[in-house]
């Protein structure tokens, strides 16, 4: 496992932020299973025993975003008590400033449980503001919430954006054991599937379906790949719209190597009911009238032997209607086979868990997993936002896998002459010294320059730029392609023009003409329709910067900004994080400042879509960029590049700084 978790790390004088899965059933006020919490108590005394103080935090239920006295979590505060032996306190819903002061109180050794975070508006829309209060309640935040790991919450997501972020013991368990078996497994693999919506599924079908040499259906699910078979399945529910889906489905995956296993005999019932008449029949063979509740005997059978010969077996769904008695026996045949099978048993899911346990035979599973959505993501192969987040046990990305960029931003500079002139006297000082290492132009180019100009210039920097490698850019464009917008400039114009790139989002675009997020993204879609790379402009002004909002306004920022654009569209574009208290004014982030920032950004995008995008993506520094610092800025692990404005405007000063950036490469 590749994830930091709280074995990585020093916790003694710490005060430890856990997510926790405490989302227990309750009857009036009274916890009718505590297993979820006995689950997180080893992840508890480790912090405890390290000599940490705890303040913990869950959800509970689905109150909304709004306090609702019934889906509290006091109750759980007191549970916990009596389980840890010492006192827990309990902060309740109130004003952010309450809440702070009752968690500073806690000391190492003691522990608090924060009101369920549901009740806040923020949490569920992973709320920059609601994100950095929890975040001010400790100094290390640590995930054990599996089963809330597919959420992009405040308190699964947005609080490792501000602080050092670790897996607990379960959620360590968790990744290992679900990891294991989808990239990993131990062949032959044979995965049931049962439960009773295909559409829900279909992408765990087919990732898995692409590992396994044998895939077995059941449930409500079965009905409805045999209705697609042909199979008359009597008044047996299923999904009749999903039905030609189903069958696409069905032939792709049937081209693979994977074995389709379906219920030879079903137990049909004349209703939907525990007392309901019911009768063994073949698969073939549902009377009319009747419907299909569980497999049969002979499917358990057939499946024995197959289970037999595992090494691995996955299992997602019940395979029948495992509430009532008369309908529960197939899901706990095939439960007593897996256990016996001597294979690596793996159940994922809140029912087909509660089915092996209501069988006997949960505690001889290899592992239980503790989250139904979850679990399910993973299988289909999707990447979980609340594991994402997790810093990784090497921190540090490798160096410069991206190729960086240089990029000139003129602004309101430099006539079509001036253009010129620019271009052939960089050409003459570059040449005689880089052509060797790999300039712009050669097959061996290690670094890739732009140049953004002004509309006026663009057709004569196109020719004079011509076989010479450097690209070509616009710095702002409309999003529209033509129309009675007086004095704009559209992105099939910019395409005319010979540019490949164009800036938008740049401050002096938001600060002195006022332009949203909501149209910057507009922009954005626009230039990617028509084939343009943005290169899209983030950035906090020194007062934002001031009151420690640096991340929570270039994590807004791009979040409304890329709306709507795809992961692999943002794999191909450039940000750059450009704070407005440096342009212009010849003060420079540091560089280890810069660097920060912009991992974080970095880890943003893969939170928000995943790990390759984040690989991908390049991300530039911009802010008082000059050729005394730019060896130090390009040695930093996450800086692709810069984007560069006064010191562009001068050929000798842009020369250096390219000759500064060969240096580092």
């Amino acid at each position: 496992m590749t994830k930091k978790t709280i074995r990585d790390v020093e916790l003694k004088g710490k005060r430890v932020l856990l997510r926790a899965e405490f989302n227990v059933p309750m009857k009036d006020g009274v916890i009718t299973n505590d297993s979820r919490i006995q689950a997180e108590l080893p992840t508890i005394r480790y912090i405890l025993d390290k000599g940490a103080g705890l303040v913990i935090m869950t959800h509970l239920g689905r109150p909304k975003g709004q306090p609702s006295p019934e889906l509290s979590v006091e109750p759980v505060a007191a549970h916990l008590a009596e389980l840890l032996g010492r006192p827990v306190a309990f902060i309740p819903y109130g004003d952010p400033r309450s809440i702070q002061q009752a968690a500073h109180k806690i000391k190492p050794g003691e522990v608090a449980l924060l009101e369920n975070v549901r009740f806040w508006e923020g949490e569920e829309k992973n709320d920059p503001d609601f994100s950095r209060l929890l975040a001010s309640l400790g100094d290390i935040y640590v995930n054990d919430a599996f089963g809330a790991a597919h959420r992009a919450h405040c308190s699964t997501v947005g609080v490792g954006y501000y602080l050092p972020a670790l897996a607990g013991f379960l959620m360590e368990k968790e990744m290992i054991a679900l990891g294991s078996v989808v990239d990993a497994p131990r062949h032959p693999l044979v995965v049931v599937m049962g439960g009773s919506k295909v559409s829900d599924k279909m992408g765990v079908i087919e990732n898995l379906a692409a590992k396994a040499d044998y895939m077995l259906f059941g449930g409500a699910m079965a009905n409805t790949l045999m209705a697609a078979q042909g199979l008359d399945m009597g008044t047996s529910k299923i999904e009749a719209d999903k039905l030609d889906i189903a069958r696409e489905m069905l032939k792709e995956v049937a081209k693979g190597k994977c074995k389709l296993v379906f219920p030879v005999d079903l137990v049909a019932a004349d209703a939907f009911a525990e007392d309901a008449h019911h009768q063994v029949v073949a698969a073939d063979k549902v009377p009319e009238g009747w419907m299909a509740l569980d497999i049969g005997p002979a499917t358990v059978a057939q499946w024995t032997e197959i289970f037999n010969n595992a090494a691995t077996i996955i299992w997602n769904g019940p395979l029948g209607v495992y509430e009532m008695e008369a309908f529960n026996q197939g899901s706990k045949g095939v439960a007593q086979a897996m256990a016996a099978s001597g294979a690596m048993t793996v159940v994922g899911g809140g029912d087909a868990v509660a089915a092996a346990e209501q069988a006997g035979v949960g505690d001889q599973m290899t592992h239980l997993s503790t989250g139904g959505g979850a679990s399910l993501e993973l299988l289909e192969g999707k990447k979980l936002p609340g594991i994402q987040i997790l810093a990784e046990k090497e921190e540090a990305y490798v160096p410069k896998v991206r190729k960086p960029l240089l990029a000139a931003n003129w602004k309101m500079y430099k006539t079509q002459e001036e253009a010129r002139s620019f271009v052939r006297q960089l050409h003459k000082q570059l040449a005689s010294q880089l052509l060797s290492a790999g300039a712009p132009g050669t097959s061996a180019s290690v670094l890739e320059l732009l140049i953004c100009a002004p509309y006026t210039a663009l057709p004569a920097l196109n020719e004079a730029l011509r076989s010479s490698g450097v690209q070509l850019g616009a710095q702002n464009m409309h999003p529209q392609a033509q129309g009675a917008f007086t004095g704009e400039i559209s992105p099939l114009m910019l395409q005319d023009s010979g540019c490949t790139f164009v800036i938008l989002g740049h401050s002096e675009r938001r600060r002195i003409f006022g332009e949203q997020d909501a149209f910057i993204n507009e922009k954005v879609l626009s230039a990617l329709n028509y084939g343009l790379t943005p290169l899209l402009c983030i950035g906090e002004t020194l007062e934002e910067r001031k009151a420690g909002n640096t991340k929570k306004i270039c994590f807004g920022q791009l979040a409304a900004c890329l709306a709507g654009v795809s992961p692999e569209a943002v794999a191909g574009m450039v940000l750059a994080y450009e704070p407005v208290w440096a342009i212009g004014t010849g003060v420079s982030a540091k560089a280890s400042d810069a660097q920060e920032t912009i991992r974080a950004i970095r880890k943003w995008v893969a939170a928000t879509y995943d790990d390759q995008v984040a690989r991908s993506v390049r991300i530039l520094y911009g802010g008082s960029v000059k050729p005394d610092n730019i060896e130090e800025l390009m040695h930093q692990a996450d800086i692709d590049g810069m984007l560069i404005g006064a010191a562009s405007l001068d050929p000798d000063s842009f020369g250096r700084i390219i000759k500064g950036a060969y240096l580092v490469l």
